[in-house]
C-alpha cells in the first residue's frame, strides 16, 4: 500500500495537543508552556492539576476553591465499597482501582454528557475521590481498616495518611506531594495514548480511564516502580545490589526503572528531583544503604548499558522510605497521572476525529 510500517509507533506524531511536550533537546517537560521541572521547585501538585484542566496556574483564590471542591467529594459511594470487598483478596490494586472508576461511572448523572465544562467537572470530582478509592480499596483487600480523609490536611497530606495511618510530617508530605507533581503528565506515553484512543469513539471519560489503568498495569509501563523496590529489598546491600545487576545483565534480562523510549541519550529529569528527595530522607534517617545502592545501579547500568535511570528508579526507594506499601506504587501513579489523562481526553472530545490506523499484512498471500 506504500505506507510505512514502525514498530511500536516510534517517533510517530498521532495527535495535536496543547497539554504537554517531551522536549529532549532542551530537557525540558513542557506543561501548557511551563517546565514541569521548574514547576515542582516552587509549585505543589494541585498547582499543576489546575493548570493541566484549567489552562493556567490558579491565583491563591483558585487554590482555596479547589481545596473546598475536593472536600466536598472525596467520599466515595457505600456501594462501591461494598463490591471492592467483594473481590478475591489476591486481586491487584490496580485491578481493584480500575474497578472501581469503572463502578463510579453508573453514579454519574450526565454520564451522556461530552462537552469540555462537564467533562472538567467530572475530572474534579474523580480526582477527589481517587486517594480514597485507591487507598481503600487496598485496605479493604488486605483486610485493614477503611481510613476516611481528614479536614484539617492538604490533598497529599490526607492521601499520604490514609495509606500510613499516621499525620506525615512536613518532609514526608511536601515529598510525596513532589512525587504527585511528578507524575501528573508526560505527554504520549501508552496510557495515554490508550485514553485518547477510547475517547476519539465518543466513549466517557470514566471508560476512557478504565482502559489507561489497565495499560498502565503493565509492567513494561507503570509496573516498573514496584519492581524496582522488589529489586532493591531481594539485594539488601549495595555488594549483592552489584553482583544482582553484573547477573541479570549477563543473562540479558530487563532491569526495571532504566531506560525510556523518548529519554534514550539522557537521565530522565524527573529521576534527578527524586534522587534528591531519596537523599533528604536518607539524611533525615541517618541510613544511606537504599542511595548507596541505587547510585550503585545508575553507575553500573550507564557503563554496561548505557542506559538511565528513569523517574521509576528513584520513585520507589523514596516511597519505601515514605512507609508507603509496594503495591500502591502503581496505583499511586495512576492516581496523579489522572489529572494529564483527564485533560487529554478533554481534548481528544473537543477536536475529535476516531483513531482508525492500518495494518502491514504479513499473513497468506491471497492472489
Amino acid at each position: 500500500m506504500g505506507t510505512t510500517f514502525i514498530p511500536g509507533l516510534e517517533g510517530i506524531v498521532v495527535s495535536d495537543t496543547e497539554v504537554s511536550l517531551l522536549d529532549t533537546e532542551e530537557k525540558m517537560i513542557v506543561i501548557r508552556g511551563h517546565d514541569l521541572i521548574e514547576l515542582s521547585k516552587t509549585k505543589k501538585y494541585l498547582d499543576v492539576l489546575h493548570l493541566l484542566l484549567e489552562g493556567d496556574l490558579p491565583s491563591e483564590d483558585d487554590l482555596h476553591a479547589l481545596m473546598n471542591r475536593f472536600s466536598k467529594n472525596r467520599t466515595i459511594p457505600e456501594e462501591l465499597m461494598q463490591i471492592l470487598s467483594l473481590l478475591p483478596k489476591k486481586a491487584h490494586p490496580m485491578d481493584a482501582q480500575r474497578t472501581g472508576i469503572s463502578v463510579l461511572a453508573n453514579f454519574d448523572e450526565q454520564i451522556d454528557d461530552r462537552s469540555a465544562e462537564i467533562n472538567k467537572q467530572r475530572a474534579f470530582t474523580l480526582l477527589a475521590q481517587l486517594p480514597t478509592l485507591t487507598v481503600n480499596s487496598f485496605r479493604i483487600l488486605n483486610d485493614q481498616k477503611v481510613i476516611e480523609p481528614r479536614d484539617d490536611l492538604s490533598y497529599s497530606a490526607n492521601f499520604l495518611y490514609m495509606i500510613t495511618g499516621d499525620i506525615p510530617s512536613k518532609l514526608e508530605e511536601e515529598i510525596f506531594d513532589k512525587s504527585l507533581l511528578l507524575y501528573s503528565e508526560h505527554e504520549m506515553p501508552n496510557s495515554t495514548f490508550t485514553a485518547r484512543v477510547i475517547a476519539s469513539t465518543n466513549a466517557d471519560l470514566y471508560g476512557a480511564l478504565t482502559g489507561a489503568v489497565a495499560s498502565l498495569k503493565g509492567n513494561l509501563h507503570g509496573g516498573a516502580n514496584e519492581a524496582v523496590m522488589y529489586l532493591l529489598n531481594e539485594a539488601g546491600t549495595v555488594e549483592k545490589f552489584s553482583e544482582l545487576l553484573y547477573k541479570k545483565i549477563q543473562n540479558k534480562e530487563k532491569i526495571m526503572g532504566f531506560g525510556h523510549r523518548v529519554y534514550m541519550k539522557q537521565m530522565d529529569p524527573r529521576a534527578l528531583i527524586m534522587k534528591e528527595s531519596l537523599e533528604q530522607l536518607s539524611n533525615r534517617d541517618g541510613d544511606s544503604t537504599l542511595l548507596e545502592m541505587c547510585e550503585k545501579g545508575e553507575e553500573i547500568l550507564l557503563e554496561e548499558k548505557g542506559l538511565y535511570p528513569n523517574l521509576d528508579y528513584y520513585a520507589a526507594p523514596v516511597y519505601w522510605k515514605l512507609k508507603i506499601p509496594i503495591p500502591l506504587y502503581t496505583p499511586i501513579f495512576f492516581s496523579s497521572r489522572t489529572a494529564g489523562l483527564c485533560a487529554h481526553v478533554i481534548e481528544q472530545h473537543e477536536n475529535n476525529r476516531i483513531f482508525r490506523p492500518r495494518v502491514n499484512y504479513v499473513g497468506k498471500q491471497y492472489k
